[in-house]
């Protein structure tokens, strides 16, 4: 596993020779030489993300940028009139842009969406004549990444690479994402150095699908924590105890996770916190229980044996259902089990 820190100065170039000018990268009356980026998905987390890239790129290089939601690639072409094109279509930004950024929300959307980019494929004749870096930053199956990855590589349009994130909207906001990669050995600068213009840390786990991989496991730990310190918090504060004094216990000793320390589910515990504003923000119950199944899945078509995760997947369902917990933050979860608020 390798780890890289983001470049700090927004002023360094650090395009790789994938995107550096080429007097082909023109697409406006201007002679001046300029690479081209597209990013599509402007959606809670993609919408900042395609913000900070165009903050960071230079000026002279064009960002394409598409989103179903027309509404949303209206406003994004408001706030950021300079080197910004809306394309009319994927096909297009795939013709126009040698990096393409995907943020979409399930796994049908990244298929259907790479299916229009690559077919047919006449990319290098229709658009720019260089192999494409295409880079998803969706948290989907590993197996439709698989399948989209050899759809660009035998193609020979471009090369495919899974970098599902962390960090939250918040951090996609602030620029602080940490990437996790599935990547060949040849391609992880050249990738680092992309993704570093809109996130802190990129992390190398392996081939193409690594990154999903780590992604999942890492998610399906956090959705068990988070039912587990819902449980052991509800237990306490039943008892009697001080949820404070019983939180601060717990992470100090062999319980202390991230849902008890950052993100606990007693209202109260943790100021500014989800659980302290109605469960309101945070990570949506919905999308933890989405990234949940995915991990199942992909556990099931590993022949992976879990012991939990059924459970875990069972209940969540019955919380993103509950009308006093739709649309709230996971740590919902201990308002689901009765928790004293």
């Amino acid at each position: 596993m390798r780890t890289f820190a983001a470049m700090s100065s927004p002023l360094v170039r650090v395009a790789p020779a994938a995107v550096r000018c080429s007097s082909r990268r023109c697409f406006s009356s201007s002679q001046n030489l300029q690479a081209t980026w597209g990013f599509i998905g402007l959606g809670r987390m993609g919408y900042p993300m395609a913000k900070n890239l165009r903050a960071k790129i230079p000026v002279e290089d064009t960002l394409f940028v598409h989103d179903v939601n027309t509404a949303a690639t209206k406003q994004f072409l408001e706030e950021n009139p300079q080197g910004v094109r809306v394309a009319d279509n994927v096909r297009q930004v795939a013709e126009k842009a040698e990096v393409v950024i995907t943020s979409l929300p399930a796994p049908q959307h990244v298929k259907d969406v790479y299916e229009a980019m690559l077919k047919p494929a006449t990319l290098l004749k229709d658009g720019v004549s260089k192999e494409r870096l295409f880079i998803d930053c969706s948290t989907i199956d590993p197996k439709t990444s698989g399948a989209v990855a050899e759809s660009a590589r035998s193609s020979g349009q471009g090369t495919f690479i899974d970098a599902p994130m962390s960090g939250g909207v918040v951090g996609a906001q602030a620029g602080t994402l940490t990437f996790m990669i599935g990547a060949a050995p040849e391609v992880v600068d050249q990738v680092t150095a992309v993704l570093s213009l809109i996130g802190r840390k990129v992390i190398h786990l392996g081939e193409q699908g690594s990154g999903l991989k780590g992604k999942l496991a890492n998610n399906y730990l956090l959705a068990l924590n988070n039912v587990a310190t819902a449980e052991a918090m509800n237990m306490g504060v039943q008892w009697g105890l001080d949820p404070k004094a019983l939180a601060n216990m717990i992470n100090i000793s062999t319980g202390k996770c991230w849902p008890s320390e950052v993100n606990n589910p007693v209202p109260g515990v943790i100021e500014g916190s989800p659980a302290s504003r109605g469960y309101d923000g945070g990570f949506g119950v919905a999308l933890a229980n989405k990234d949940l199944k995915l991990a199942l899945k992909a556990a099931e078509d590993a022949n992976v044996k879990l012991a939990l995760g059924e459970s875990a997947r069972a209940l969540y369902d019955a919380v993103e259902k509950a009308e006093n917990c739709k649309g709230k933050d996971f740590s919902v979860v201990y308002r689901y089990l009765g928790g004293k608020e």
